[in-house]
């Protein structure tokens, strides 16, 4: 049954701002310590691949707070929810502390696809309950 449903669309010129304006504490503010190890990687290859990667992580963060219904207040924080990918690419979404708890607590499971172009990244998110 589902529990609740989020999108967000994210313009990648205003997160390319910020990132100029703040340097890396923006995005160590965004990203937990795994994504933001990423972040630093994939912008050290190629800055523009690391605005559209700290970009899909932002809405993806944004869409589930939707989801589950509580926008950015506790327990849901930008470093608790993390956005993985799994072997296949597959984009994942990793819980940690009371996020984790009270997520798991209500028995929920996360469905999230992100996506990018040039000027926008975008996420639509799906939570479930097995109860």
């Amino acid at each position: 049954m589902i529990y609740g449903i989020g999108t967000d669309i994210c313009d990648v010129r205003r997160i390319r701002a910020s990132l100029e304006k703040h340097g890396d504490r923006f995005a160590a503010k965004v990203l937990s310590d795994a994504e933001f190890r990423t972040w630093k990687a994939r912008s050290a290859r190629w800055p523009e691949r690391g605005v559209r990667y700290l970009a899909t992580r932002f809405s993806a963060k944004e869409a589930f707070s939707k989801a589950i219904g509580m926008g950015m207040r506790m327990p849901m924080t930008w470093k608790l929810c993390e956005i993985a990918n799994e072997r296949s690419g597959k984009p994942t979404i990793v819980l940690h502390g009371g996020l984790k708890d009270w997520f798991e607590g209500k028995a929920l499971t996360v469905h999230v696809t992100v996506t990018d172009e040039t000027d926008y990244a975008a996420s639509f998110c799906v939570v479930e309950t097995t109860l």
